[in-house]
């Protein structure tokens, strides 16, 4: 029998919220955040002790006037062209930080693809799928969930391509 869904304490983020919601096992890693640190996303691997491919950072484009999410690995970078291919779209553009801000209702660097403001088509690298347990932001800079890459794709209602690259 699964382990019950870890709680965050004080209601936690709306990614934790939504986790726990929807009674997904998840485990919780929160670290110290580095203000100066180059990339949030390295960050958190470094700080968590895991893999870069292990842990995905959250993208926000603009795939022909649609907000669309990208989950990649921090250790590559998204193709914008897979990406809009993904979603039956023709071009895709990285979206202004301000408006993934709004939208999303996190901040650039803690914006996780859960518990979004607005939900928005999400497309998840097919590289999560090589590993059990993958590492999202959980709402906010020094707070990462582990959950499988499974039921993120469930809970996002993801398209699952091959949209990093390294």
């Amino acid at each position: 029998m699964a382990k019950k869904p870890k709680k965050q304490q004080s209601g936690g983020t709306p990614a934790t919220v939504a986790l726990t919601t929807a009674g997904v096992t998840y485990t919780v890693h929160s670290y110290d955040h580095d203000p100066s640190h180059p990339s949030y996303g390295e960050e958190a691997a470094e700080a968590m002790g895991v893999s870069p491919e292990r842990v995905f950072k959250t993208l926000v484009a603009d795939v022909d006037g649609t907000l669309t999410v990208a989950v990649v690995p921090v250790a590559g970078q998204l193709d914008l062209k897979a990406l809009a291919s993904a979603v039956g779209g023709k071009r895709a553009a990285m979206a202004d930080p301000a408006l993934a801000e709004r939208t999303t209702g996190y901040v650039r660097g803690g914006i996780s693809p859960l518990g979004q403001r607005r939900k928005l088509p999400t497309v998840l690298d097919a590289s999560a799928a090589a590993h059990p347990t993958i590492c999202i932001s959980a709402g906010r800079r020094g707070l990462e969930v582990e959950l499988s890459p499974e039921d993120l794709t469930k809970l996002t209602e993801a398209v699952v391509a091959p949209i990093g690259r390294a």
